[in-house]
């Protein structure tokens, strides 16, 4: 992640100002996601986040993939679009998606890996589930893959111009002509992720504690 604010590759172009405005209502996310998935190419929707004001999710990916949990999440200004995120050999296409402001209730995040004859082991990260919930600004999540028992979306606008936008300022946006949406403002219950990269401007964990140890005495998220 850096603060190279000089132009983007058509994949990213820069926002606009906020604003914007539809009707109030509720999307079912698995609804939704069959609406995005031929527009974007890819198989599902997400949540991802990147700077405040310039900073960009502009770095290259590992290419595996994580898991993130959380009670609840909370957020206002929020927007989503198809991606290419790099790799060290090739793209991945993933959705984008942002949110300004973000609360996440009993935060959970896991990662995997096989080493060989030390068997599987996991790093995992818990956070907010002492009262206080852990809080992102400028949240970018590059996932393929979400759920959730309900999703509310409030002012959204399914189906605008990925390039034109703007609930939230400061962070990249999608090729023109291609399918986005933008809400202004998110919840999420029992929220299920796995996602390539996240970044914030600012990310607040209350309560942080990080374990590694074999998957079998510490399992992942879910």
């Amino acid at each position: 992640m850096s603060s190279d604010t000089s132009p983007r590759s058509p994949l990213r172009p820069r926002r606009g100002k906020h604003g914007a405005t539809g009707p109030a209502g509720r999307v079912r996310w698995r609804r939704f996601a069959i609406l995005f998935v031929p527009a974007a190419g890819i198989t599902a929707l997400l949540l991802s986040l990147t700077a405040n004001g310039a900073l960009a999710s502009s770095f290259s990916i590992s290419g595996q993939q994580f898991k993130v949990s959380a009670d609840q999440l909370t957020g206002t200004g929020f927007q989503q679009f198809g991606t290419l995120d790099n790799t060290a050999s090739s793209k991945q296409p993933v959705a984008e998606s942002e949110i300004g402001s973000a609360d996440l209730t009993n935060l959970c995040q896991s990662v995997a890996t096989n080493l060989g004859p030390l068997g599987n082991w996991t790093l995992k990260i818990t956070a907010g589930n002492g009262g206080t919930p852990v809080h992102a600004d400028s949240l970018i999540i590059d996932a393929n893959q979400l759920s959730g028992s309900t999703a509310t979306f409030h002012n959204i606008n399914i189906g605008q111009d990925a390039s034109t936008l703007n609930a939230i300022s400061g962070v990249p946006v999608g090729t023109a002509g291609t399918f986005g949406q933008q809400a202004s403002d998110i919840s999420i219950t029992n929220l299920r992720q796995v996602a390539y990269s996240t970044s914030a401007g600012t990310f607040t964990l209350p309560g942080f504690n990080l374990t590694f140890g074999l998957t079998s005495s510490t399992p992942e998220c879910f």
